[in-house]
């Protein structure tokens, strides 16, 4: 089914919320003086998206808005994630001692706008409308990166950023102009089923995909298009980076999956995904998988800020998911999903303490954490220790699970090498988390470091992200279900 755009509205609520809840803010923002109030707007507002999109569950699947917009499992899931990481930063902006006083308004406004970008980033099916909802992404990603007044390094950050972003973006449209050039459509199932065709330019379309894949890698901060990303991670205010690594980060992996899948790739009778004929794309971004987790993972080795030590493990960690992405089977795109949902939890609660230890010592780096469990914080200690050990795959965490789903799903390809790099690279990753761990729990505080106070808000949120993350390493089932059940692309 393929519905016109009016009648397409009544299946877009989740966009809708967003963009009622985003103007509704703005205008609220000329006519009061109480600004405390809009930030709880947008917390209901992506809150109230987040729901309606689960009522979207048990739709049939369709096309909206005349075949730019797909409507199916794989749209509802990440939607979901992508409406949970709006609120998570929202939440954070709430108890964030940096964004005090910054325009509220116009903040929670760009917010949702961004958020809706991510929304039409996953279940965009046309190049024109991926392409427009990548960039609105980014332009709303820029200004929030340099939101802080009178900071030099947010607005050097904001920057870079946009430098990046413009030549990732620039270089990606040429890659889609020849696309159309070569297969005459717009549209994922269309371009698929015309450069099935054996005659096609082989040489040609793998420079039109590696050149597109330029832009879904400078989302994703894939190796070589990362740059930007230590850089803004350490420049933006802690809630827009954490919103970065979680958001932005899985609505880029959205993208990828399904131009690459039911739109470069189809499904043969044995249940197999196949890629179009002479294009082996997936060997590229095996190497491209072991480069970026390897780089990410040395380059936080020596790091000493926080923030930018989560910036390159948010590298490595793209590497880790790309691992699900180059099998080509439907155990690989669950076990993506599943850890990208498992991120979303363990990333935001390392993001979340650090930002409680910044309201209260004004520092991000390594030393800010020394003796933090004696000091008065146990807990934001104890929900760090959680979510570190669970990036670095310990069990019985989610990040364990998560990364056991994916060394299963490549080594039932019998793709050993890469296996092996990721092996190794988990085995790296876990010194530099410990190094946070160590000061946490083994380095005694000394004289004029500041005591621990743990306001409720960002505690409450640290702690429930610490649980669901222990909590999905013991019971993952329902998950891995649900993402199991979320592969059914429309048209693909």
């Amino acid at each position: 089914m393929n519905l016109a755009s009016v009648p397409s509205l009544a299946y877009s609520w989740p966009e809708l919320i967003l963009v009622l809840a985003a103007v509704g803010i703005l205008m609220l923002d000329l006519f009061t003086r109480r600004k405390q109030f809009l930030g709880e707007i947008a917390l209901l507002a992506t809150a109230a998206a987040t729901l309606a999109g689960t009522r979207l569950a048990g739709v049939e699947p369709t096309y909206l808005f005349n075949g730019m917009v797909a409507l199916d499992s794989f749209a509802v899931f990440f939607k979901l994630i992508l409406g949970l990481s709006a609120f998570g930063a929202v939440w954070m902006s709430l108890g964030s001692r940096e964004l005090e006083n910054e325009h509220p308004g116009e903040y929670y406004t760009i917010l949702l706008a961004a958020a809706l970008g991510t929304f039409y980033m996953a279940s965009a099916t046309n190049l024109l409308l991926a392409y427009l909802a990548l960039e609105f992404v980014s332009q709303t990603s820029y200004i929030l990166t340099g939101f802080l007044r009178g900071s030099r390094r947010g607005g050097e950050a904001a920057l870079k950023y946009l430098i990046f972003g413009g030549v990732a973006s620039g270089v990606m449209v040429y890659g889609m102009s020849l696309l159309y050039g070569m297969a005459g459509s717009l549209d994922y199932a269309v371009i698929g089923q015309r450069l099935a065709d054996p005659g096609t330019n082989a040489p040609m379309l793998f420079i039109a995909l590696v050149l597109v894949l330029a832009g879904f890698g400078y989302k994703i901060a894939m190796v070589p298009f990362h740059m930007w990303s230590p850089d803004v991670y350490q420049g933006a205010p802690l809630p827009i980076t954490a919103y970065l690594s979680v958001g932005s980060k899985a609505a880029g992996f959205s993208m990828l999956i399904r131009f690459f899948y039911p739109g470069l790739s189809h499904v043969t009778t044995n249940g197999a995904w196949v890629t179009v004929q002479g294009v082996d794309w997936p060997s590229l971004i095996v190497a491209v998988s072991m480069v970026t987790m390897t780089l990410g993972n040395l380059s936080a080795l020596r790091q000493t800020n926080v923030k930018r030590l989560l910036a390159y493990s948010s590298i490595a960690h793209a590497g880790y998911i790309l691992m699900g992405f180059v099998v080509l089977s439907d155990e690989g795109l669950r076990a993506m999903l599943f850890y990208v949902a498992t991120y979303y939890l363990m990333n935001l609660g390392a993001f979340t303490v650090l930002m409680m230890v910044r309201n209260n010592s004004g520092r991000e780096d390594i030393e800010a954490f020394r003796g933090l469990a004696w000091r008065g914080g146990a807990v934001p200690a104890a929900a760090m220790a959680v979510c570190l050990l669970s990036l670095a795959g310990v069990p019985p965490l989610a990040g364990f699970i998560g990364k056991f789903y994916l060394f299963a799903a490549v080594i039932d390809k019998h793709m050993w090498m890469l296996a092996i790099v990721a092996g190794i690279n988990s085995i790296v990753a876990v010194y530099y988390y410990a190094r946070i761990l160590r000061s946490m729990y083994l380095d005694r505080p000394v004289e004029g470091d500041p005591v621990m106070h743990s306001d409720f808000h960002s505690g409450a949120f640290a702690g429930a992200l610490a649980v669901g993350t222990i909590v999905l390493g013991v019971y993952w089932r329902p998950l891995i279900d649900l993402a199991g059940q979320s592969l059914n692309f429309i048209g693909g």
